[in-house]
Formats: structure tokens, sequence, C-alpha cells
């Protein structure tokens, strides 16, 4: 055997240790993956990877080989990150025969027609608000939640927005219902006696064309939609109505004293199907991320460039206020593809290394 036979048996040898401890390595970095999932981390952490080849560059005794060993760990950090939300991805709630569904008001609200639009053979269940959906699906008294993000008239609703980041949910549907406001009120009441209407402060928004024409009836923004249906039921007043759909009516029996009051007849509510897990399929052609980027100019365009750089279209941007750092933001963003597509994740790749935070949040079938 010659010179260049032996070193090769001790590179073998060497890549041979290397492959052992490159397999525990990643087990422990699906373990680490696990507990950020847990905990609200993202996976990309900047100080403890530059702590990790600084405190690593400190072992060599060669000191030319500090740029090379740090290449090197780059490259590994970039695997471990990788493996990490792989290991997310498949991390998928057991599926059952009938699933639990919670959703925030009382029946015959949007979010609950929401659901039945989305879900088949479901058990389902109201409750009071936004928070108490995430509440039950963290406790895991449900499966999934259903809960309005967006409409087309008035925009986010930026409450589910911030509870997302609370919470750690992951948007694993979506539903885009058209959304038709009615005023109800009681048996034997009419438009000329109301004196108080009750409503969603966004159904009361999304139909101010119509109401502003009775000025001297008094708007009351109330929880939900169904429930100020319910609640006028129950006061048995003439002079009090709701705006509310057309089975919220049918379920409280009230009088639709005019429909589809709402002054864009294109009114549409986008609902989010939340989980505590990410399910990935497929068909899934729309993702949602939640990033931060340094409080700095330039900083957002340098992230948003990743976009065009890769061909992708981004669908929708929403800022929400850090808590305690005045004038810096959280950046909602949907974008069009499967995070399995390689363009997809080259962008994905680029954005979580130029940003401060950054999490997936879903990759799903687009309901519009």
């Amino acid at each position: 055997m010659d010179k260049l036979d032996l070193l090769r048996c001790e590179i073998d040898k060497v890549d041979k240790e290397l492959v052992k401890l490159f397999e525990r390595r990643m087990e422990i970095v699906t373990e680490i993956g696990k507990f950020k999932e847990e905990t609200n981390m993202p996976i990309l952490n900047k100080a403890r990877e530059e702590d990790v080849l600084n405190k690593n560059a400190s072992y060599l005794e060669d000191e030319n080989l500090v740029g090379p060993m740090k290449e090197f760990f780059k490259k590994v950090m970039e695997i471990s990150r990788e493996v990490q939300r792989e290991g997310m991805l498949n991390r998928v709630i057991d599926k059952k025969a009938k699933v639990k569904v919670g959703f925030q008001g009382e029946p015959g609200s949007f979010s609950e027609a929401a659901l039945n639009e989305y879900f088949t053979d479901v058990e389902s269940m109201n409750v009071e608000t936004f928070d108490d959906v995430f509440v039950n699906l963290r406790s895991s008294h449900i499966d999934y939640g259903v809960l309005p993000i967006e409409n087309s008239s008035t925009g986010g609703i930026l409450e589910v927005y911030d509870l997302l980041k609370k919470y750690n949910g992951y948007i694993v549907g979506e539903v885009c219902l058209k959304v038709k406001h009615n005023l109800l009120g009681v048996k034997g009441s009419s438009i000329d006696l109301l004196e108080e209407i009750y409503s969603h402060p966004q159904a009361l928004e999304q139909s101010k064309e119509f109401l502003k024409k009775y000025p001297h009836i008094k708007l009351i923004p109330y929880k939900n939609t169904a429930i100020s249906a319910k609640y006028i039921m129950e006061q048995r007043d003439v002079k009090k109505g709701a705006v509310a759909s057309a089975n919220a009516a049918k379920i409280y029996n009230l009088e639709v004293l005019k429909d589809n009051i709402h002054h864009n007849h294109e009114n549409y509510t986008r609902f989010v199907i939340i989980g505590k897990n990410p399910e990935i399929c497929e068909r899934a052609n729309k993702v949602s991320v939640l990033l931060n980027t340094n409080h700095e100019p330039g900083a957002l365009f340098n992230v948003l460039r990743y976009f065009a750089d890769n061909g992708i279209s981004m669908l929708k941007i929403e800022s929400r206020p850090i808590l305690g750092r005045s004038w810096e933001y959280f950046f909602y963003i949907d974008f069009e593809g499967n995070i399995q597509d390689n363009h997809v994740k080259k962008a994905i790749k680029l954005i979580e290394e130029n940003s401060n935070y950054f999490k997936l949040i879903g990759n799903y079938i687009s309901g519009s």
C-alpha cells in the first residue's frame, strides 16, 4: 500500500467518526427543534451560532484553519436548521374520525359558517373570545380553531395576528366567505322604530353607508354579530336591532328588516384554520411567515427583495408593533408557493438569515 492509500485509509477512519458524530448532532438538533416549537422560539438564533463559531475556532491549534472551519460549521448549522424545520413540518396532529373545532361567537355567526364550509363531520365548540380559541387549542380541548383574519372592506383583524404570535399558532388552512349583512329585529319591529343597533364593530363599519341614513339610531359595538342577534332576541324590544347574517335571523327567530346592507357587495372575510402543528400537503400554495428585521434603513427592503429575486408573488404584509420597543415591528407576510419547491426554499433560507426573528406560520391551500 503506497502513501496515498495509507492517507486515504486515515481519511476513511476520520470520516467514519464524523458520520457517527454528525448523526448524534442531528439527534440533538431534532430535540432542540421540538423544544423551540413548544416554547415559541425561532429556529435561527444568530447570536448562538456566532458563539458556536467563535468557541470552536478557539479549539483550533492551526490558526490558518479558522476560516475553513467556520465555513464548515456554517454549513453544518444550516443543515441543522433544515432538519429542525423538516421535523416541525412532519409533526402533524393525529387525525381523528371526528375532530373538534372551536370558533368565537354564538351559533349563526360567520365563523361558524366558515367552519361548516371547511370541515365535514365535526364537533363544534363556541367560545366567547378569540383568545379562548387559542387557549382551548393549547390545552387540547379542541383540535382546530377557526378565526377571521381579514376582511376585503375593512382590512386585517389585528387581534388575531397578535394572538398567533402570543400562542405560537399555525395556519393549516383558510376559507374565504362572502359576507352578507342584514338588519334584524324582533317580530313587530321596523327600521322606523329602531333606536339602537348592535353588532361587531367591523359589521357596523361594513354597513356604514346604509346606517348613516338613520343618524338618530345609536350604533353600539358588540362582541359578535350572532351574539348581537341573540341579545336582541332576549331583549324583545322593538327599538333594538342587530346587524347579522340571515342564518342568525332564523336561529334566533328574528325578522330581516333590511337585507344586504353592506356597501361593498364583494364583501369577503378570510378565515384561517389554526392548529397546534403545521400541516403541509402537496397542493399547498400559500405560505405565511412572521419576521422582524433590524431597525435601520433598508432592512425590510433587503428581506422583501428575495421574493422578487426568486420569482415569488407576495400577497400581503401586515405590521404589528413590538411591545416595549417603540417604532419596531413584527411583519406578517403571505406569499404564493409550496415550501418543498426549491425557489421557495431558497427564498425562505435567505429571508431567515437576514431577519432577527423568523417563523414559518404555515403552508396551506389558499381559500380564494
